[in-house]
């Protein structure tokens, strides 16, 4: 193995960011393509709703977790080293996960999974960041890394309609293993090894306490709708979240080399900035996975049409980067967040208008407008947390940046879905009681997981319309509370970003 790794490769620059990128690429296809098969997948291994948020959740988790060490083990042993351990675990993972029988053993590889990505994107964004040293060269190497990501985005849900119509929700996964044999054969082919020999050692309390504290958090907003919120099993999980996010907070404190450098937060527009990037993934970025089951199961469409409804998002995430461009070289960062989180906002409130109003145009319109705002917030989120930290800094704040956004993926996804189960749960049971129908908790918890049809298996046949009606109504009045709680949260967060930015730069932290 080690003279494969020793062996000389044909380096062109081009081809190195090509295959990075392709690296990067993986983590996005994953991500949209599930999002978009998760209703599939909870009939065929019969999950419910709790059960679907651990199979986004567990792998976002261990992938928001592990980014920083990985690129601290990257540097440190080799980046094309780490590159192809992350991308042969990322294959096994993805094997288990398509051959998973039950809901467990899936989210044990969904964790695995995350593991392989973090190990993937890691080394693959240092790898264009060491090749691409010159400031032309480096703008031009992100730019071609932001449209493949962008294109990626747009053709992974159609990719995820495909496979579930087709040859089944295994072949998410599946899928991902000669794209992963391919992708080493090109590392090997064209990737120098390089290394930093005086990288620090990766920080294995603190990522302990901050994997434990976002284990914990997840788990209470997971299992709030059906224990409620105030039930000794969620307020016991919300309490070890937070003793474990203070014990995290002293150690980091004290470490000379910490994974979080929590000096960084002594400044307002450094706050501001990582509050918009988590809100950006909290409210925008998490709808990859969120909306699929929105069309699927409030507009009754198949897993293929919701991938093509998701066009409208996809198509403007990928296009509005370039507005912001645009707007960079005319106004100051904090205008620009505003208004990419204003979007946001009323893309959220149009699409929830929308659902209840039972008008798909206008949902259309909706995630128009939501894709534009998380277009603009997509690359000028990251530049403005990097223009907010001296230079020397700019590596800790990278890293800083990158756990916000999967940390805001993860907590979106957790707490926007208890609302959407919680609230759907609550109006099936009122609709129910109003129609003098008995309230079955087995019909209720399989409704809130997505699965109508084995639902309304379980009544006889000519009530089958009237529960139909009764669950439609009950998801879109779930959905819209969920889109309005999003919507609320990017507003309020526009206006701290519009005052927290307005420092100078003599602000920054030393």
């Amino acid at each position: 193995m080690s003279t494969v790794l020793a062996a000389p490769v044909a380096k062109n620059d081009t081809t190195v960011l090509l295959v990075a990128s392709m690296g990067c690429a993986m983590t996005v296809i994953d991500t949209n393509i599930v999002g978009v098969v998760l209703p599939t997948i909870a009939r065929g291994l019969d999950a419910n709703f709790a059960d679907m948020e651990w199979v986004i959740g567990a792998y976002v988790l261990c992938f928001s977790s592990l980014l920083l060490p990985a690129g601290s083990l990257a540097d440190r042993f080799g980046r094309r080293r780490i590159f192809l351990f992350g991308i042969a675990l990322f294959a096994l993972a993805s094997l288990a996960c398509g051959a998973a029988t039950t809901i467990l053993m899936l989210n044990v590889a969904r964790a695995l999974q995350g593991v392989g990505s973090a190990f993937l994107l890691a080394p693959a964004l240092a790898i264009i960041g060491h090749t691409f040293r010159e400031p032309q060269a480096r703008d031009r190497a992100w730019a071609i890394w932001g449209g493949m990501m962008g294109i990626t985005m747009v053709l992974a849900p159609l990719a995820g309609g495909i496979i579930s119509a087709y040859p089944g929700w295994r072949w998410a996964f599946y899928i991902n293993i000669p794209i992963c044999l391919l992708l080493a054969m090109a590392v090997l082919r064209t990737i120098e090894e390089s290394s930093n020999p005086a990288a620090g050692k990766p920080d294995v309390h603190g990522i302990s306490l901050f994997i434990a504290a976002m284990f914990s958090l997840t788990w209470a907003l997971i299992l709030a709708p059906e224990h409620g919120w105030s039930s000794f099993e969620v307020m016991g999980r919300f309490i070890a979240a937070a003793w474990f996010f203070l014990f995290f907070a002293l150690v980091e404190r004290y470490k000379t080399q910490p994974m979080l450098d929590l000096r960084l937060f002594r400044s307002l527009p450094f706050i501001g900035a990582v509050l918009a990037m988590f809100t950006y993934a909290a409210t925008a970025q998490v709808m990859t996975s969120l909306l699929p089951l929105m069309l699927q199961n409030v507009e009754g469409k198949t897993a293929l049409a919701s991938g093509v409804g998701m066009l409208p998002f996809a198509l403007a995430m990928l296009l509005f980067p370039m507005v912001a461009r645009w707007m960079a070289h005319r106004m100051a960062a904090r205008w620009i967040l505003a208004a990419g989180l204003g979007l946001v906002g009323v893309g959220n409130l149009i699409i929830a208008s929308g659902v209840l109003e039972q008008w798909p145009g206008l949902v259309i319109a909706g995630m128009a407008v939501l894709g534009s705002g998380g277009g603009m917030l997509n690359g000028e989120t990251q530049k403005a947390i990097m223009g907010t930290v001296p230079h020397e800094r700019a590596g800790m704040a990278s890293g800083i940046s990158t756990t916000a956004r999967f940390s805001g993926i993860l907590q979106g996804f957790a707490l926007l879905g208890a609302i959407l189960a919680g609230h759907t749960r609550h109006v099936l049971t009122s609709t129910m009681q109003a129609n003098n129908l008995p309230v079955r908790d087995d019909f209720i918890t399989q409704v809130v997981a997505g699965d109508v049809q084995r639902a309304l298996a379980l009544w006889p046949a000519h009530q089958a319309q009237t529960l139909s009606t009764l669950i439609r109504h009950s998801y879109a009045s779930g959905f819209s509370l969920m889109l309005a709680c999003a919507a609320l949260f990017a507003f309020f967060v526009a206006l701290v970003v519009i005052f927290t930015l307005r420092e100078r730069a003599g602000s920054q932290p030393k």
